[in-house]
């Protein structure tokens, strides 16, 4: 008896440390896996945001391109504002199971490329975040969270707060024509204050992208239960332009920016027109996905099990033909915001171009090229000396509210600001 309880307290203990791992958020581990998508339930467009404890959901689709049948799970890991995991066991914020098994999958069809599809509504109502915050969802083979496939964020809200943004043009001089300031009010309604600048954490993305978050804002000004954020330094972000497209929707019907195709029996290349630095170029406007993409065909009626896969090459011609100081990446959602390995371009001495390919499914695709600037200590993507920088961009912003109480062990997530740059602006 005595053994039996020494043995369940180290297989809880192990658990426990297994939750405990620092697992990086939005990564793809197992190289089979193809087109990774959670979204709100019919907008793929959408961040991936519940409310806790509504009937919100979000779905999940990924590709396997090595066909068959396999035995995926996912599990819920509570994270800290900063996406370090919390020190709970997760039967403190899952109610239900601590892993779910994903039944839903179909083996493609019409397609020439062989893949199967993997699918699901989250949450399930038998796994179910019963706290607010940021989560990890961790996605696995046969059971075992060791055998990782990829992880991807999820936003659950406890709307105890309120926000109030306005986008407006900084006075600063320097960046006054290039960027966007976001000046935000938090109103912490009922939540037990007792030092907001302690208690209280903000972050702010743009275009749904964390590579380029803002975070340790302090409050400008404190009045009762509202916190005023208003500088000049802290909450300003690139304007960037919109983003270049590629429409793949059909592998028949070329659209307007693919250069060639070569239709094999193994297989489809698609060749895209080259691309030049813009960042010259005045800002035009037009409906972009602000650097998302999403799957659609028109050679068949379901995307995800019977869209197609290509290989897509692209190539970016820099200014006289001379390769950049600093590398160059293909940058968007399609590339994971350039954390994969095919993001980064190489140099042709021959054509003077950078070049790369991509084996991507049907789709509309959103993509832009940044130079990695890794010189202030911390890699940074920048944008300005290839696309280009314009205040008058379109952008959509959120603003993410984290409150931790007194003895608080995790931080709530209380409050999501959205805000559109041409809906919100204030000249």
């Amino acid at each position: 008896m005595y053994k039996s309880i020494i043995l369940a307290k180290i297989l809880l203990l192990g658990g426990f440390l297994s939750q405990a791992q620092n697992i990086e958020p939005d990564q793809v581990y197992n190289l089979s896996i193809q087109q990774v998508k959670l979204f709100p339930v019919g907008n793929p467009l959408g961040y991936p945001i519940i409310r806790l404890g509504s009937a919100d959901q979000l779905e999940l689709h990924f590709d396997d391109r090595e066909g068959g049948t396999k035995a995926y799970s996912y599990s819920w890991q509570l994270c800290n504002a900063d996406w370090s995991p919390v020190n709970l066991n997760s039967m403190d914020y899952v109610k239900g199971f601590s892993q779910q098994r994903i039944t839903t999958y179909r083996n493609s069809s019409v397609a020439l490329t062989r893949y199967t599809h993997y699918q699901a509504q989250l949450p399930d109502r038998g796994s179910v975040p019963s706290r607010s915050g940021n989560y990890l969802l961790k996605v696995f083979l046969n059971g075992d969270p060791n055998q990782l496939a990829f992880t991807r964020r999820v936003l659950v809200v406890d709307e105890k707060a309120a926000v109030g943004i306005q986008v407006q043009q900084p006075f600063n001089n320097q960046v006054f024509t290039t960027h966007q300031k976001l000046a935000f009010t938090v109103n912490m309604r009922q939540l037990n204050l007792v030092n907001p600048m302690q208690q209280i954490q903000v972050v702010l993305l743009q275009n749904n992208r964390w590579d380029n978050a803002k975070t340790g804002l302090k409050p400008t000004f404190i009045r009762q239960n509202q916190l005023e954020y208003n500088t000049e330094q802290d909450a300003v972000f690139a304007a960037g332009k919109e983003w270049r497209w590629l429409d793949l929707r059909s592998f028949r019907l070329q659209s307007e920016r693919v250069d060639s195709a070569v239709y094999a029996k193994d297989g489809t290349s698609v060749f895209v027109k080259p691309d030049f630095d813009r960042s010259a170029l005045r800002v035009v406007y037009y409906r972009d996905g602000n650097g998302m993409f999403f799957n659609e065909t028109l050679d068949g009626l379901n995307p995800y099990w019977q869209g197609d896969y290509a290989t897509v090459y692209f190539s970016f011609r820099p200014p006289g033909g001379m390769p950049f100081r600093q590398d160059l990446y293909l940058f968007g959602e399609l590339t994971n915001y350039g954390k994969d390995p095919q993001a980064k371009m190489a140099f042709n001495k021959e054509k003077g171009w950078y070049e790369t390919s991509l084996w991507l499914k049907q789709g509309y695709y959103d993509y832009g090229y940044a130079l990695l600037d890794d010189k202030a200590g911390k890699p940074v993507f920048q944008l300005e000396k290839t696309e280009g920088n314009y205040w008058e961009t379109e952008n959509s912003y959120l603003v993410l509210v984290y409150y931790r109480s007194l003895g608080g062990r995790s931080d709530e997530l209380v409050a999501v600001g959205r805000v559109n740059s041409l809906g919100g602006r204030n000249q």
